[in-house]
């Protein structure tokens, strides 16, 4: 009978990866925050992989898994899929490395993405855009790769990735000047950097707790260590697009399960208002799978006071035409934006009156969608409504129904509030 063992990186294979990397990946700096460390009274360190070439930790785990292929192997060409980071990092390999590559990305994918891909890897690379999704275009590659006998490069479930990946924990502890590390906060996506990263800490630094992070609407890590089996999640909020998968690495969930203390879900709207923080406090643009470790730190606010705790920054590749989204959703999980439907009297000064008697001196309308009067007494319109305190929110209400403006609530009816977020 066949015994099935869990692979482990070996502490050779991760300083074999340091060496590959030397000179390739940014050693990045560990910098401590005062904001952050004053706000949790502790000392709270980023760990700033967002400063990479190709803007997050990727390109360790693309290059070391690249770097150890065969020669028919680079003869035959690779094949990747990604959203974006992998894909960059891939995209760079493939040029230093003197590879063709194939790369798969979803056709809704910002042109902003593919250009940077298509400048890191220059003729070295071919990039297809397939499908709705991340799962359509590695749908797409698999069966590409398949075909034509080429090597897929695997974001995360990979022993080479993992191993490359790793370096970062490497790095953390030869660079934190004050020992011990307590924390490590660790984004979790696929599971590559928390599985690399927690096991270098199992090996050398065995009483940090390693916690990892994920987007509460994409927690396939969360729901597999509960579950004590890898579970593939049946629909995902993309929004944290770095750290959102329906399933993680085999490999990976057997590592994580062994060496994380502990698996946090954080709101997507949390994320947005903390991505605002580093960018209009700390001049930080993090993507974001890049804020989910600060994010979290909340949630353990009381058990780190007074220690050690190191977040990994992961990436920096955001978007800026996704700002607008990003406030959006900082703004309702700050219960200060709020979407209405109100009745308006079929009358001259109907608006008029809502705005000076109905609303606060510092409400502000930021949507209104009044399609066309009627012959009823009252005519209905979409507003959304940003508020200076959540607690302005039920005065407004009854104001509202006080005066017989109020139609409809709509923040808690998620059919018809998709087509307003």
């Amino acid at each position: 009978m066949e015994v099935k063992t869990t692979y482990f990186p070996t502490l050779p294979a991760i300083d074999a990866a340091a060496i590959k990397l030397d000179g390739i990946a940014t050693v990045t700096p560990l910098m401590k925050n005062l904001n952050y460390s004053n706000l949790f009274e502790s000392n709270i360190f980023f760990k700033r992989e967002d400063l990479q070439q190709v803007r997050s930790y990727k390109i360790r785990g693309a290059y070391n898994k690249m770097s150890s292929l065969s020669s028919a192997e680079i003869d035959n060409g690779i094949v990747c899929a990604s959203a974006g980071n992998h894909a960059q990092g891939v995209a760079l390999s493939c040029k230093l490395l003197k590879i063709k590559g194939t790369i798969f990305m979803p056709a809704p994918t910002p042109n902003q993405k593919v250009e940077q891909v298509k400048m890191f890897g220059e003729e070295f690379i071919d990039v297809i855009l397939t499908g709705d999704s991340f799962d359509d275009a590695y749908h797409a590659s698999k069966i590409h790769c398949q075909n034509l006998s080429k090597t897929f490069i695997h974001p995360f479930n990979d022993e080479k990735v993992i191993e490359g990946q790793a370096t970062v924990g490497l790095e953390i502890i030869d660079q934190a000047q004050q020992h011990p590390i307590h924390y490590v906060f660790v984004p979790v996506g696929g599971g590559g950097l928390s599985a690399g990263l927690s096991t270098v800490f199992k090996e050398l630094s065995p009483l940090t707790k390693i916690i990892g992070v994920e987007p509460k609407g994409a927690p396939s890590m969360f729901t597999s260590i509960k579950n004590n089996r890898n579970t593939e999640l049946r629909h995902i909020d993309n929004f944290v697009d770095g750290a959102a998968v329906k399933r993680v690495g085999d490999l990976n969930f057997a590592i994580c399960k062994n060496n994380l203390h502990d698996m946090l879900t954080v709101d997507e709207g949390k994320i947005c208002q903390t991505i605002l923080d580093l960018y209009n406090k700390e001049a930080i643009v993090a993507e974001p799978a890049g804020a989910l470790s600060i994010a979290a730190l909340e949630q353990y606010a009381e058990e780190i006071k007074g220690k050690n705790v190191v977040c990994v920054v992961s990436g920096s590749n955001n978007d800026i035409t996704r700002t607008a989204e990003i406030k959006e959703r900082a703004l309702l999980y700050a219960n200060l934006k709020h979407y209405f439907i109100i009745k308006f009297p079929q009358r001259a000064g109907a608006l008029r009156e809502f705005v000076v008697e109905i609303l606060g001196p510092n409400d502000d309308i930021t949507y209104f969608q009044y399609t066309k009067k009627t012959n009823r007494e009252n005519g209905a319109a979409v507003v959304g409504l940003e508020l200076k305190t959540s607690d302005d929110l039920q005065p407004l209400i009854t104001k509202m129904k006080l005066h017989n403006f109020y139609g409809d609530y709509l923040n808690d009816k998620p059919d018809l509030f998709q087509f307003l977020v």
